[in-house]
């Protein structure tokens, strides 16, 4: 009998903790506005605002029609949609309809086909929270575990985050600037490509490996 309960007992704390994490991970979802809401940076294109292995939280609900120049924001590659990238709002091409070109803040220029034109077609979020370095686990363990212990991370750091009072007695010019850095950035490569553009959806990482195609065409 006691094997027996301890069985059950194990088996009930496993089913609670799967439907805590769906509960989390829907409420992501829902709350920004994307199939995925966080990706790992695995490329240095926006160095030194977003480091290799941060996690970049993406609000999909940020309108298209509402960036504007400085934003970050995660986008597929345009010629192609074969890779997702995170980069900075570096002009306005065109107003109506909205047409953009981004560059990443360590590159020495925007790229064709990947930093411009980009289009709403294009756009997947804006990049608004950054969590340093947990990315790490993608590199550790194997999906699905790494990528349910990033959505429980995000989770439980966002309601910490957002749950605080809000204060800025204490927060400097410097500190400010680096606060309003790191709600911008994004686009994670699977892998650390030459011209430094693409970010890694977490989620596809154990099938899908983006490799970085653009070297050859500098």
């Amino acid at each position: 009998m006691n094997k027996l309960s301890l069985k059950s007992g194990i088996v009930k704390d496993i089913i609670i903790v799967v439907i805590g994490i769906a509960i989390i991970w829907i409420g992501l979802r829902v709350a920004f506005g994307t199939e995925n809401p966080f990706y790992v940076v695995s490329s240095g294109s926006m160095i030194p605002n977003l480091e290799i292995f941060d996690v970049i939280v993406v609000q999909g609900h940020v309108n298209f029609d509402q960036l504007k120049v400085g934003d970050i924001i995660v986008f597929n590659r345009p010629d192609g949609h074969d890779k997702v990238i995170v980069h900075r709002v570096a002009e306005i091409l065109n107003k109506d309809p909205l047409v953009i070109r981004t560059k990443g803040d360590a590159n020495p220029g925007s790229i064709p086909g990947t930093d411009f034109p980009i289009t709403k077609n294009d756009y997947i979020g804006k990049v608004v929270y950054v969590v340093p370095q947990i990315g790490y686990v993608t590199r550790i363990l194997t999906p699905p575990i790494n990528y349910i212990i990033i959505a429980v991370i995000v989770g439980i750091m966002l309601v910490k985050q957002f749950g605080k009072p809000k204060s800025t007695d204490g927060i400097s010019g410097n500190d400010q600037d680096k606060i309003d850095s790191d709600e911008s950035g994004i686009s994670a490569d699977k892998s650390l490509s030459s011209d430094k553009s693409y970010l890694t959806n977490d989620s596809d990482e154990s099938t899908n490996k983006f490799q970085d195609k653009d070297s050859e065409s500098k």
